[in-house]
Protein backbone atom coordinates (compact mmCIF):
# COMPACT_ATOMS: atom_id res chain seq x y z
CA UNK A 1 0.00 0.00 0.00
CA UNK A 2 1.13 3.24 -1.30
CA UNK A 3 2.35 5.91 1.87
CA UNK A 4 -0.77 8.25 2.43
CA UNK A 5 0.35 11.82 1.33
CA UNK A 6 -1.03 14.90 3.39
CA UNK A 7 -2.54 16.03 0.51
CA UNK A 8 -4.15 13.26 -0.35
CA UNK A 9 -5.38 13.17 3.55
CA UNK A 10 -6.48 16.53 4.07
CA UNK A 11 -9.65 16.60 2.36
CA UNK A 12 -11.36 13.71 4.27
CA UNK A 13 -9.88 15.42 7.68
CA UNK A 14 -11.73 18.61 6.88
CA UNK A 15 -14.51 16.48 6.22
CA UNK A 16 -14.54 14.30 9.42
CA UNK A 17 -13.71 17.51 11.72
CA UNK A 18 -17.25 19.29 10.01
CA UNK A 19 -19.09 15.88 10.83
CA UNK A 20 -17.44 15.90 14.61
CA UNK A 21 -18.10 19.33 14.68
CA UNK A 22 -21.96 19.20 13.85
CA UNK A 23 -22.57 16.75 16.44
CA UNK A 24 -22.25 19.04 18.88
CA UNK A 25 -24.76 21.71 17.88
CA UNK A 26 -27.56 22.26 20.04
CA UNK A 27 -30.89 21.31 18.25
CA UNK A 28 -33.40 24.41 18.75
CA UNK A 29 -37.48 23.78 18.20
CA UNK A 30 -39.08 25.33 15.82
CA UNK A 31 -40.66 28.53 17.09
CA UNK A 32 -41.26 30.81 14.45
CA UNK A 33 -44.65 32.02 13.66
CA UNK A 34 -46.36 29.64 11.14
CA UNK A 35 -49.46 32.29 10.43
CA UNK A 36 -47.28 33.98 7.96
CA UNK A 37 -46.72 31.31 5.99
CA UNK A 38 -48.67 29.90 2.74
CA UNK A 39 -49.17 26.90 2.03
CA UNK A 40 -49.25 27.33 -1.58
CA UNK A 41 -45.91 29.54 -1.89
CA UNK A 42 -44.06 26.73 0.68
CA UNK A 43 -45.44 24.14 -2.50
CA UNK A 44 -44.06 26.33 -5.56
CA UNK A 45 -40.69 27.37 -3.76
CA UNK A 46 -39.97 23.68 -2.65
CA UNK A 47 -41.01 22.66 -6.60
CA UNK A 48 -38.92 25.33 -7.54
CA UNK A 49 -35.85 24.57 -6.09
CA UNK A 50 -35.74 20.93 -7.08
CA UNK A 51 -35.98 22.35 -10.69
CA UNK A 52 -32.95 24.10 -9.64
CA UNK A 53 -31.39 21.63 -8.53
CA UNK A 54 -31.97 19.83 -11.76
CA UNK A 55 -29.96 22.29 -13.67
CA UNK A 56 -26.77 20.81 -12.17
CA UNK A 57 -27.10 17.64 -14.10
CA UNK A 58 -28.45 19.40 -16.86
CA UNK A 59 -25.18 21.99 -16.72
CA UNK A 60 -22.98 18.35 -16.97
CA UNK A 61 -25.09 16.96 -19.79
CA UNK A 62 -24.69 20.34 -21.90
CA UNK A 63 -20.75 20.67 -21.31
CA UNK A 64 -19.79 16.91 -20.95
CA UNK A 65 -21.74 16.62 -24.89
CA UNK A 66 -18.98 18.99 -26.14
CA UNK A 67 -15.64 18.04 -24.80
CA UNK A 68 -13.49 15.64 -26.52
CA UNK A 69 -14.94 12.03 -25.48
CA UNK A 70 -11.73 11.32 -23.04
CA UNK A 71 -13.01 14.43 -20.94
CA UNK A 72 -16.63 13.53 -21.25
CA UNK A 73 -16.78 12.14 -17.74
CA UNK A 74 -14.19 14.50 -16.04
CA UNK A 75 -16.11 17.65 -17.22
CA UNK A 76 -19.35 15.89 -16.06
CA UNK A 77 -18.66 15.20 -12.40
CA UNK A 78 -16.77 18.65 -12.02
CA UNK A 79 -20.38 20.07 -12.48
CA UNK A 80 -21.85 17.39 -10.10
CA UNK A 81 -19.38 17.55 -7.29
CA UNK A 82 -20.33 21.42 -6.55
CA UNK A 83 -23.65 19.93 -5.08
CA UNK A 84 -21.88 18.09 -2.61
CA UNK A 85 -18.85 20.24 -1.75
CA UNK A 86 -21.35 23.84 -1.68
CA UNK A 87 -23.97 22.04 0.09
CA UNK A 88 -21.93 20.78 3.13
CA UNK A 89 -19.95 24.63 3.15
CA UNK A 90 -23.50 26.60 2.65
CA UNK A 91 -24.80 24.47 6.36
CA UNK A 92 -21.67 25.26 8.08
CA UNK A 93 -20.87 29.03 7.21
CA UNK A 94 -22.31 30.46 3.38
CA UNK A 95 -25.76 30.63 4.10
CA UNK A 96 -24.64 33.28 6.82
CA UNK A 97 -21.91 34.45 4.83
CA UNK A 98 -24.59 35.53 2.19
CA UNK A 99 -27.47 35.94 4.26
CA UNK A 100 -26.28 36.75 8.12
CA UNK A 101 -26.63 40.00 9.82
CA UNK A 102 -24.48 42.51 7.78
CA UNK A 103 -21.50 43.59 8.13
CA UNK A 104 -21.54 47.04 6.77
CA UNK A 105 -23.13 46.07 3.86
CA UNK A 106 -20.16 43.53 2.74
CA UNK A 107 -20.57 40.43 4.45
CA UNK A 108 -22.85 38.53 6.26
CA UNK A 109 -21.77 37.82 10.04
CA UNK A 110 -20.30 34.09 10.21
CA UNK A 111 -21.70 33.44 13.22
CA UNK A 112 -25.35 34.28 12.57
CA UNK A 113 -26.47 30.90 11.63
CA UNK A 114 -23.02 28.71 11.54
CA UNK A 115 -23.91 25.31 11.21
CA UNK A 116 -27.75 26.62 9.95
CA UNK A 117 -28.25 27.28 14.03
CA UNK A 118 -31.25 29.07 14.14
CA UNK A 119 -32.75 28.79 10.49
CA UNK A 120 -35.56 26.14 11.16
CA UNK A 121 -36.55 28.39 14.16
CA UNK A 122 -36.12 31.91 13.65
CA UNK A 123 -38.75 34.41 12.09
CA UNK A 124 -39.61 33.90 8.31
CA UNK A 125 -37.98 37.10 7.63
CA UNK A 126 -34.56 38.51 6.48
CA UNK A 127 -32.62 41.21 8.44
CA UNK A 128 -33.28 44.79 6.63
CA UNK A 129 -36.19 43.36 4.77
CA UNK A 130 -39.42 45.13 4.95
CA UNK A 131 -41.69 42.24 4.57
CA UNK A 132 -41.60 38.94 5.91
CA UNK A 133 -41.51 35.87 3.99
CA UNK A 134 -44.09 33.57 3.29
CA UNK A 135 -41.74 30.44 3.30
CA UNK A 136 -39.88 28.87 6.02
CA UNK A 137 -36.82 30.68 6.51
CA UNK A 138 -35.50 26.75 5.84
CA UNK A 139 -36.87 26.53 2.63
CA UNK A 140 -35.69 29.86 1.58
CA UNK A 141 -31.83 29.11 2.74
CA UNK A 142 -32.29 25.65 0.83
CA UNK A 143 -33.92 27.73 -2.57
CA UNK A 144 -30.32 29.67 -2.51
CA UNK A 145 -28.13 26.75 -1.97
CA UNK A 146 -29.02 25.72 -5.34
CA UNK A 147 -28.15 28.76 -6.82
CA UNK A 148 -24.73 28.85 -4.91
CA UNK A 149 -24.40 25.20 -6.03
CA UNK A 150 -24.80 26.03 -10.18
CA UNK A 151 -21.95 28.99 -9.86
CA UNK A 152 -18.81 27.57 -9.69
CA UNK A 153 -19.98 24.41 -11.65
CA UNK A 154 -20.38 26.89 -14.79
CA UNK A 155 -16.41 27.81 -14.48
CA UNK A 156 -16.05 24.20 -15.52
CA UNK A 157 -16.37 24.95 -19.51
CA UNK A 158 -13.39 26.98 -19.39
CA UNK A 159 -10.92 25.17 -17.46
CA UNK A 160 -12.06 21.56 -19.48
CA UNK A 161 -9.23 19.30 -20.26
CA UNK A 162 -6.58 20.56 -18.47
CA UNK A 163 -7.83 21.36 -14.58
CA UNK A 164 -6.47 18.60 -11.80
CA UNK A 165 -9.97 17.27 -10.29
CA UNK A 166 -7.91 17.97 -6.57
CA UNK A 167 -7.27 21.77 -7.56
CA UNK A 168 -11.00 22.13 -8.70
CA UNK A 169 -12.50 20.91 -5.54
CA UNK A 170 -10.24 23.16 -3.67
CA UNK A 171 -11.33 26.27 -5.76
CA UNK A 172 -15.09 24.91 -5.91
CA UNK A 173 -14.78 26.06 -1.95
CA UNK A 174 -12.55 28.89 -2.11
CA UNK A 175 -14.94 30.62 -4.95
CA UNK A 176 -18.10 30.00 -2.80
CA UNK A 177 -16.82 31.84 -0.03
CA UNK A 178 -14.68 34.43 -1.22
CA UNK A 179 -16.13 35.76 -4.37
CA UNK A 180 -20.24 33.89 -4.55
CA UNK A 181 -20.92 34.54 -0.88
CA UNK A 182 -19.75 38.41 -0.98
CA UNK A 183 -21.34 38.98 -4.21
CA UNK A 184 -24.54 37.40 -3.32
CA UNK A 185 -25.04 39.73 0.06
CA UNK A 186 -23.79 42.57 -1.60
CA UNK A 187 -26.65 41.95 -4.29
CA UNK A 188 -29.06 40.22 -2.43
CA UNK A 189 -29.20 40.88 1.69
CA UNK A 190 -31.78 43.55 2.51
CA UNK A 191 -28.58 45.66 3.81
CA UNK A 192 -26.21 44.35 1.19
CA UNK A 193 -24.47 47.62 -0.46
CA UNK A 194 -25.48 47.13 -4.20
CA UNK A 195 -28.86 46.33 -2.94
CA UNK A 196 -28.80 49.69 -1.03
CA UNK A 197 -27.61 51.05 -4.27
CA UNK A 198 -30.60 50.22 -6.08
CA UNK A 199 -29.29 47.39 -8.20
CA UNK A 200 -31.86 44.97 -9.07
CA UNK A 201 -30.91 41.49 -10.24
CA UNK A 202 -34.20 38.94 -10.13
CA UNK A 203 -32.46 36.23 -10.37
CA UNK A 204 -28.67 35.62 -10.32
CA UNK A 205 -27.09 37.43 -13.89
CA UNK A 206 -24.68 39.45 -11.53
CA UNK A 207 -24.27 37.22 -8.49
CA UNK A 208 -24.36 33.59 -10.47
CA UNK A 209 -23.66 34.33 -14.43
CA UNK A 210 -21.11 37.63 -14.29
CA UNK A 211 -19.36 36.54 -11.37
CA UNK A 212 -18.81 32.50 -12.75
CA UNK A 213 -18.01 33.72 -16.44
CA UNK A 214 -15.12 36.61 -14.71
CA UNK A 215 -13.87 33.63 -12.60
CA UNK A 216 -14.17 31.37 -16.35
CA UNK A 217 -11.93 34.17 -17.78
CA UNK A 218 -9.23 34.04 -14.79
CA UNK A 219 -9.32 30.37 -15.00
CA UNK A 220 -8.13 30.34 -18.80
CA UNK A 221 -5.66 32.82 -18.65
CA UNK A 222 -3.83 30.96 -15.49
CA UNK A 223 -4.20 27.75 -17.06
CA UNK A 224 -2.95 28.83 -20.14
CA UNK A 225 -4.11 26.61 -23.05
CA UNK A 226 -4.55 23.41 -24.19
CA UNK A 227 -1.94 21.99 -26.52
CA UNK A 228 -4.94 20.95 -29.22
CA UNK A 229 -5.74 24.68 -28.82
CA UNK A 230 -1.71 26.01 -29.41
CA UNK A 231 -1.85 22.86 -32.17
CA UNK A 232 -5.34 24.54 -34.00
CA UNK A 233 -6.87 21.27 -33.73
CA UNK A 234 -10.56 20.84 -33.96
CA UNK A 235 -11.98 18.94 -31.68
CA UNK A 236 -14.89 17.06 -32.41
CA UNK A 237 -17.86 17.32 -29.64
CA UNK A 238 -18.32 13.82 -27.75
CA UNK A 239 -22.00 13.86 -28.08
CA UNK A 240 -24.29 16.77 -29.21
CA UNK A 241 -27.50 14.77 -28.17
CA UNK A 242 -25.70 15.08 -24.65
CA UNK A 243 -25.82 18.93 -25.35
CA UNK A 244 -29.23 18.53 -26.44
CA UNK A 245 -30.34 16.60 -23.35
CA UNK A 246 -28.78 19.14 -21.51
CA UNK A 247 -30.05 22.10 -22.64
CA UNK A 248 -33.55 20.90 -22.27
CA UNK A 249 -32.95 20.71 -18.45
CA UNK A 250 -31.23 23.43 -17.95
CA UNK A 251 -34.63 25.34 -20.21
CA UNK A 252 -36.51 23.23 -17.64
CA UNK A 253 -34.94 23.52 -14.33
CA UNK A 254 -34.67 27.69 -15.43
CA UNK A 255 -38.23 28.14 -15.06
CA UNK A 256 -37.63 27.21 -11.24
CA UNK A 257 -34.45 29.26 -11.45
CA UNK A 258 -36.25 32.57 -12.39
CA UNK A 259 -39.95 32.35 -11.70
CA UNK A 260 -38.92 30.79 -8.19
CA UNK A 261 -37.41 33.75 -7.74
CA UNK A 262 -40.77 35.36 -6.98
CA UNK A 263 -40.86 33.29 -3.18
CA UNK A 264 -44.58 32.64 -4.09
CA UNK A 265 -46.87 31.02 -6.20
CA UNK A 266 -47.73 34.68 -7.52
CA UNK A 267 -48.75 36.77 -11.18
CA UNK A 268 -44.82 38.18 -10.51
CA UNK A 269 -43.65 34.41 -10.68
CA UNK A 270 -46.40 33.74 -13.89
CA UNK A 271 -44.60 37.26 -15.40
CA UNK A 272 -40.94 35.53 -14.90
CA UNK A 273 -41.91 32.36 -16.21
CA UNK A 274 -42.79 33.55 -19.34
CA UNK A 275 -40.11 36.31 -20.15
CA UNK A 276 -37.75 32.98 -19.24
CA UNK A 277 -39.40 30.89 -22.05
CA UNK A 278 -39.96 33.61 -24.37
CA UNK A 279 -36.16 34.96 -24.38
CA UNK A 280 -34.52 31.59 -24.27
CA UNK A 281 -36.79 30.85 -27.54
CA UNK A 282 -35.45 34.26 -29.11
CA UNK A 283 -32.31 33.50 -28.43
CA UNK A 284 -32.33 29.97 -29.83
CA UNK A 285 -33.18 31.29 -32.94
CA UNK A 286 -31.20 34.58 -32.81
CA UNK A 287 -27.89 32.33 -32.59
CA UNK A 288 -28.78 30.10 -35.15
CA UNK A 289 -29.98 32.68 -37.91
CA UNK A 290 -26.99 34.93 -37.52
CA UNK A 291 -24.78 31.96 -38.10
CA UNK A 292 -26.80 31.52 -41.14
CA UNK A 293 -26.01 34.95 -41.98
CA UNK A 294 -22.35 34.24 -41.70
CA UNK A 295 -22.71 31.41 -44.32
CA UNK A 296 -22.65 28.57 -42.09
CA UNK A 297 -25.75 25.89 -41.73
CA UNK A 298 -28.33 25.94 -38.79
CA UNK A 299 -26.94 23.40 -35.97
CA UNK A 300 -27.98 21.69 -33.19
CA UNK A 301 -25.59 23.40 -30.91
CA UNK A 302 -26.29 27.23 -32.57
CA UNK A 303 -29.63 26.94 -30.98
CA UNK A 304 -28.86 25.01 -27.77
CA UNK A 305 -25.96 27.54 -27.39
CA UNK A 306 -27.61 30.19 -28.53
CA UNK A 307 -30.92 29.38 -25.80
CA UNK A 308 -29.10 29.26 -22.98
CA UNK A 309 -27.13 32.62 -24.00
CA UNK A 310 -31.20 34.03 -24.13
CA UNK A 311 -31.63 32.36 -20.55
CA UNK A 312 -28.37 33.77 -19.33
CA UNK A 313 -29.69 37.61 -20.24
CA UNK A 314 -32.79 37.59 -19.02
CA UNK A 315 -31.99 35.74 -15.84
CA UNK A 316 -31.71 39.55 -14.10
CA UNK A 317 -34.54 40.73 -15.57
CA UNK A 318 -37.02 38.17 -15.48
CA UNK A 319 -38.82 39.57 -12.40
CA UNK A 320 -38.81 43.51 -13.91
CA UNK A 321 -39.35 43.44 -17.25
CA UNK A 322 -42.59 42.23 -19.67
CA UNK A 323 -42.92 40.20 -21.94
CA UNK A 324 -42.12 42.03 -25.38
CA UNK A 325 -39.10 43.14 -24.76
CA UNK A 326 -37.80 39.56 -23.45
CA UNK A 327 -37.82 39.17 -26.86
CA UNK A 328 -35.43 41.62 -27.61
CA UNK A 329 -33.60 40.45 -24.57
CA UNK A 330 -33.18 37.55 -26.18
CA UNK A 331 -32.16 38.27 -29.72
CA UNK A 332 -29.64 40.70 -28.84
CA UNK A 333 -27.95 38.75 -26.13
CA UNK A 334 -27.43 36.10 -28.69
CA UNK A 335 -25.91 38.02 -31.08
CA UNK A 336 -23.43 39.90 -29.15
CA UNK A 337 -22.68 36.67 -27.42
CA UNK A 338 -22.29 34.89 -31.11
CA UNK A 339 -20.02 38.10 -31.86
CA UNK A 340 -18.12 38.06 -29.12
CA UNK A 341 -17.31 33.83 -29.24
CA UNK A 342 -16.14 34.88 -33.01
CA UNK A 343 -13.22 37.28 -32.15
CA UNK A 344 -12.40 34.68 -28.79
CA UNK A 345 -12.14 31.64 -31.09
CA UNK A 346 -9.26 34.29 -33.15
CA UNK A 347 -7.33 35.01 -29.92
CA UNK A 348 -5.30 32.60 -27.95
CA UNK A 349 -7.69 32.51 -25.05
CA UNK A 350 -8.54 29.03 -24.74
CA UNK A 351 -11.60 29.27 -23.26
CA UNK A 352 -12.78 25.49 -23.79
CA UNK A 353 -16.81 26.22 -23.89
CA UNK A 354 -16.99 29.76 -24.50
CA UNK A 355 -18.05 30.21 -21.09
CA UNK A 356 -16.99 34.02 -20.76
CA UNK A 357 -18.44 34.93 -23.82
CA UNK A 358 -21.81 33.06 -22.62
CA UNK A 359 -22.46 33.43 -19.51
CA UNK A 360 -20.03 36.20 -18.38
CA UNK A 361 -20.59 38.66 -21.67
CA UNK A 362 -24.80 37.34 -21.79
CA UNK A 363 -24.83 38.08 -18.05
CA UNK A 364 -23.57 41.82 -18.48
CA UNK A 365 -26.10 42.24 -21.07
CA UNK A 366 -28.27 41.20 -19.60
CA UNK A 367 -27.89 43.40 -16.38
CA UNK A 368 -27.50 46.37 -18.54
CA UNK A 369 -30.98 46.02 -20.38
CA UNK A 370 -32.79 45.16 -16.93
CA UNK A 371 -31.39 48.98 -16.79
CA UNK A 372 -33.07 49.83 -19.82
CA UNK A 373 -36.57 47.71 -19.58
CA UNK A 374 -37.40 47.10 -15.57
CA UNK A 375 -40.45 48.68 -15.41
CA UNK A 376 -42.57 49.36 -12.61
CA UNK A 377 -45.72 48.31 -14.23
CA UNK A 378 -44.58 44.20 -14.41
CA UNK A 379 -42.95 44.54 -10.24
CA UNK A 380 -43.99 47.79 -8.39
CA UNK A 381 -41.16 46.70 -5.86
CA UNK A 382 -38.52 47.41 -8.92
CA UNK A 383 -37.73 50.86 -10.92
CA UNK A 384 -38.08 51.54 -14.45
CA UNK A 385 -35.39 51.82 -16.50
CA UNK A 386 -33.39 54.05 -19.10
CA UNK A 387 -36.62 53.42 -22.02
CA UNK A 388 -39.31 54.69 -19.46
CA UNK A 389 -36.94 57.47 -18.50
CA UNK A 390 -35.26 56.49 -15.45
CA UNK A 391 -31.45 57.47 -17.00
CA UNK A 392 -29.84 57.36 -13.69
CA UNK A 393 -31.22 53.87 -12.67
CA UNK A 394 -29.25 52.50 -15.71
CA UNK A 395 -25.89 54.60 -14.78
CA UNK A 396 -26.67 52.30 -11.08
CA UNK A 397 -27.26 49.01 -13.28
CA UNK A 398 -23.58 49.82 -15.32
CA UNK A 399 -21.32 51.32 -11.89
CA UNK A 400 -22.67 47.73 -10.41
CA UNK A 401 -21.34 46.15 -13.54
CA UNK A 402 -18.54 47.29 -12.84
CA UNK A 403 -17.55 46.78 -9.71
CA UNK A 404 -18.64 42.92 -9.83
CA UNK A 405 -16.77 42.57 -12.64
CA UNK A 406 -13.45 43.81 -11.26
CA UNK A 407 -14.45 41.86 -8.10
CA UNK A 408 -14.99 38.30 -9.52
CA UNK A 409 -12.49 38.44 -11.59
CA UNK A 410 -9.80 39.93 -9.78
CA UNK A 411 -10.34 37.79 -6.38
CA UNK A 412 -10.81 34.38 -8.65
CA UNK A 413 -7.33 34.76 -10.44
CA UNK A 414 -5.84 35.05 -7.06
CA UNK A 415 -7.65 32.17 -6.06
CA UNK A 416 -6.12 29.80 -9.29
CA UNK A 417 -2.71 31.55 -8.36
CA UNK A 418 -2.84 30.09 -4.97
CA UNK A 419 -4.24 27.08 -5.66
CA UNK A 420 -1.36 27.01 -8.29
CA UNK A 421 0.88 27.55 -6.04
CA UNK A 422 0.21 24.89 -3.06
CA UNK A 423 -0.51 22.44 -5.47
CA UNK A 424 -0.40 21.89 -9.34
CA UNK A 425 -3.28 23.26 -10.52
CA UNK A 426 -2.71 21.40 -14.14
CA UNK A 427 -2.51 17.74 -15.05
CA UNK A 428 0.80 16.78 -16.85
CA UNK A 429 0.94 17.44 -20.90
CA UNK A 430 1.04 13.13 -20.77
CA UNK A 431 -2.28 13.70 -18.52
CA UNK A 432 -3.70 15.82 -20.85
CA UNK A 433 -2.83 13.37 -23.25
CA UNK A 434 -4.49 10.13 -22.73
CA UNK A 435 -7.65 12.72 -21.11
CA UNK A 436 -8.47 13.61 -17.63
CA UNK A 437 -11.35 10.90 -17.58
CA UNK A 438 -8.72 7.84 -17.42
CA UNK A 439 -5.92 9.85 -15.75
CA UNK A 440 -7.64 11.52 -12.79
CA UNK A 441 -10.64 9.24 -12.43
CA UNK A 442 -9.54 6.03 -13.87
CA UNK A 443 -12.55 5.76 -15.94
CA UNK A 444 -13.59 6.02 -19.76
CA UNK A 445 -16.44 7.41 -21.29
CA UNK A 446 -17.91 4.61 -23.55
CA UNK A 447 -19.88 5.26 -26.65
CA UNK A 448 -21.40 2.78 -29.52
CA UNK A 449 -18.18 0.12 -28.90
CA UNK A 450 -18.27 -1.94 -31.98
CA UNK A 451 -18.26 -5.44 -31.61
CA UNK A 452 -16.50 -7.40 -34.18
CA UNK A 453 -17.98 -11.12 -34.72
CA UNK A 454 -15.23 -13.69 -34.60
CA UNK A 455 -12.58 -11.40 -32.90
CA UNK A 456 -10.43 -12.15 -30.29
CA UNK A 457 -9.75 -8.83 -29.18
CA UNK A 458 -10.47 -7.89 -25.09
CA UNK A 459 -12.79 -5.46 -24.38
CA UNK A 460 -10.08 -3.14 -23.57
CA UNK A 461 -8.77 -3.43 -26.46
CA UNK A 462 -11.77 -2.39 -27.67
CA UNK A 463 -11.94 0.84 -26.09
CA UNK A 464 -8.61 1.78 -27.19
CA UNK A 465 -9.07 1.64 -30.85
CA UNK A 466 -12.08 3.77 -29.60
CA UNK A 467 -9.80 6.39 -28.05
Amino acid sequence: MNKITFKQLAPFLVLSVVAIAAIFVKPIADYADASKYSTADIAWVIVATALVFLMTPGLAFFYGGMVHRKNVISTMIKSVVAAGVVSILWVVVGYSLCFGDSIGGFIGNPATHLFFKGVNSGEPILQGASAPLTIPLTLFALFQLMFAIITPGLVVGAVAERIRFTAYILFIALFSLLVYAPIAHWTWHPKGFLASMGVLDFAGGTVVHISAGCAALAGALVLKRRKVHMEHKEIPPANIPYVLIGTGLLWFGWFGFNAGSALGANALAVSAFATTNTAAAAAGLSWMFFDVLKGKKPSVLGFCIGAVVGLVAITPAAGFVAIPQSIFIGVVSAIISNIAVYYKQKSTLDDTLDVFPCHGIGGMVGMLLTGVFATTAVNSGGKDGLFYGNVSFFFTQLKALGIVVGYSFVVSFLIFKFINFILPLRVSSEEEEMGLDASQHDEKYLQGTLLVHGSNNTIEEKVAEQF
